[in-house]
């Protein structure tokens, strides 16, 4: 029986655990929190995942909140104009549905399921030099934990980065009370709201330790009016300044929040990273080589919300590669070929996200007002949050665009 070692207990490393002991792996997972730990910790991110991401937690058979969560059945998209008003609105409609569950809940709840079902659970941090032993005691070590000192093993990918900097300043609150949006008051669905050189409030269901609630997520342009989180420390100071930022420029979801709380003292988080692609495989001092899983290899600006969703799909591709390898050696040769299958995907999202994070040229402005008088629009671009590969066929050429736009209006 192949022995694997996965560091780190996020959506990838333990959707990857899972997945190999239900195949009969000898699975080690090492996680710095306990699953305790984890549920009464502050929240870890806004985690709204569509139908091809769901598809692999139910393929592993651990989609066990399916029933809870909101099913989350549209995404809108709003622009501000100057005058805090709504310059565009509408509701794109998804094929499939998609969900979004606190990773306090899903991770404690996951760890609980590998440590029943006879896996090796390890309460660790993880340095180097662990990795380093490691490496020569396991057939395979696989590195999920995306902050830290491991992330130091794996090279930046310049050619694939095309920022050094952060792009925005986040913030998150976890809270009960929200309003309906009253144009749609019997529709789940994520809202999207843009404000030009500001920065974008997202507004989702989602489930939580005390039930349903709703997640309020700032992203603003560093030095500009949003950035001003990072010195907060106090949970009810982090949601007066949301719903302050809120009346000033998104009044529209200001008026459904009369009534918020936050879910619980851990609901708010608050920080920024520079998004990176690095190089798949991490040398130890040793000799040994680590491959890197999901945001520690490819980590994009939470932007276009694809986060948890390409943790599945990297833990669904590397689960594919290691039982297709049978018992050949997970050489630095089979590590690059696993990554480059991730990649596969990985590409479009880094593409369409860095893209987002971009002043819109004039032909995405048109693509996106001509949602609010055009469903099928509306609804396509809806669709490519959960596969944004089809964002090649008609978002980021003009030329595209208007053949696209001239077929939806004959």
């Amino acid at each position: 029986m192949r022995r694997i070692l996965i560091v780190g207990a996020g959506q990838s490393g333990l959707q990857l655990a899972l997945g190999l002991q239900a195949q009969g792996y000898d699975v080690t997972v090492m996680s710095n929190r306990t699953a305790d730990e984890i549920r009464g910790g502050r929240v870890m991110s806004t985690q709204c995942m569509f139908d091809q991401a769901l598809q692999h937690e139910r393929d592993t058979q651990i989609n066990f909140w399916e029933n809870q969560a909101p099913r989350i059945e549209g995404l809108g998209v709003s622009v501000a104009a100057p005058d805090s008003s709504r310059a565009i609105d509408w509701l794109g409609r998804l094929d499939g549905y998609a969900q979004s569950v606190d990773q306090r809940l899903k991770m404690a709840g996951w760890m609980e399921t590998f440590a029943q079902r006879g896996g090796q659970l390890v309460i660790h941090g993880a340095a180097v030099s662990d990795l380093d032993y490691f490496a020569r005691t396991y057939d395979l070590v696989l590195v999920s934990a995306g902050k830290g000192e491991l992330v130091s093993m794996f090279a930046r990918d310049a050619a694939r980065s095309p920022y050094d900097a952060p792009q925005r300043a986040l913030a998150v609150s976890y809270v009960h009370g929200l309003g309906p949006r009253p144009e749609h008051p019997g529709t789940e669905a994520v809202r999207c709201n843009l404000v030009p050189g500001v920065g974008e409030l997202f507004v989702m269901p989602s489930l939580t330790l005390s039930g349903r609630c709703d997640i309020l997520f700032w992203e603003g342009v560093p030095g500009g009016p949003l950035d001003v989180f990072r010195g907060i420390k106090d949970p009810a100071e982090h949601l007066a300044v949301t719903l302050e930022l809120m009346a000033t420029y998104t009044p529209w979801e200001h008026a459904r929040a009369g009534h918020v709380e936050l879910t619980d003292a851990g609901g708010t988080l608050a920080g920024r990273y520079a998004p990176t692609v690095r190089k798949p495989v991490g040398r130890l001092p040793g000799g040994g080589a680590v491959l890197g899983v999901a945001d520690v290899v490819v980590a994009n600006d939470p932007v276009t919300g694809q986060g948890s969703n390409s943790a599945s799909k990297c833990a669904a591709a590397y689960l594919a590669a290691i039982v297709e390898r049978g018992d050949q050696p997970f050489d630095e040769a089979w590590m690059q070929s696993a990554f480059d299958r991730y990649w596969n995907t990985a590409q479009h999202v880094t593409k369409w996200t860095n893209a987002m994070l971009a002043p819109p040229p004039e032909h995405v402005l048109k693509l996106i007002g001509a949602g609010g008088g055009l469903q099928p629009v509306a609804d396509r671009f809806a669709n490519g949050f959960n596969d944004p590969a089809d964002f090649e066929e008609w978002f980021y050429e003009p030329e595209k665009a208007e053949a696209y736009l001239a077929s939806v209006t004959g």
